[in-house]
């Protein structure tokens, strides 16, 4: 049995008000094929911000890993200590990473896109959490989109 969702406010009070409710509210309506009360503009802002967030997800993941292999390429102090850490989150976003662009094929071209920027924002952060001074990382990607997300390249030691 279906539970019904009633309209007693007017959407926009509804999606300020009560986020879940709206969705709820909404998707019954798209389901009901009741297009004329679909909150379109709030609907729209939500798609689009769904997109915005694949894009964000891929991103982030892609900082992350880049993070990590700087750190076990050029962090020689701590290599001992924390390499399976760094191997285990480099696996983690690889996966993620794949799995999101599989899920998503044509955000293949914006995977490339951001590589090398994803790589400097990662370069910032790596200095800043180790200390290893600007100049003895290298400015460009030290790998390539592909072995991004080969499984089994690591930066040789």
């Amino acid at each position: 049995m279906t539970a019904q969702v009633f309209l007693t406010n007017k959407p926009e009070k509804i999606y300020d008000e009560d986020f879940y409710k709206w969705l709820q509210i909404t998707i019954q309506q798209i389901h009901n094929q009741d297009l004329k009360s679909v909150d379109w503009n709030h609907l729209l802002e939500e798609l689009q911000a769904l997109g915005n967030e694949q894009k964000h997800q891929l991103e982030s993941r892609l900082i992350v890993l880049f993070e990590h292999l700087i750190k076990i390429a050029y962090w020689e102090q701590e290599r001992e200590y924390n390499q399976r850490g760094w191997q285990g989150t480099i696996i983690e976003q690889r996966k993620q990473l794949k799995r999101l662009l599989k899920k998503n094929p044509s955000l293949k071209p914006y995977f490339l896109e951001i590589f090398e920027e994803c790589y400097q924002d990662a370069r910032d952060i790596a200095i800043a959490k180790t200390g290893i001074a600007a100049g003895n990382l290298p400015l460009i990607p030290i790998l390539t989109p592909e072995q991004a997300l080969d499984e089994t390249w690591l930066p040789t030691l």
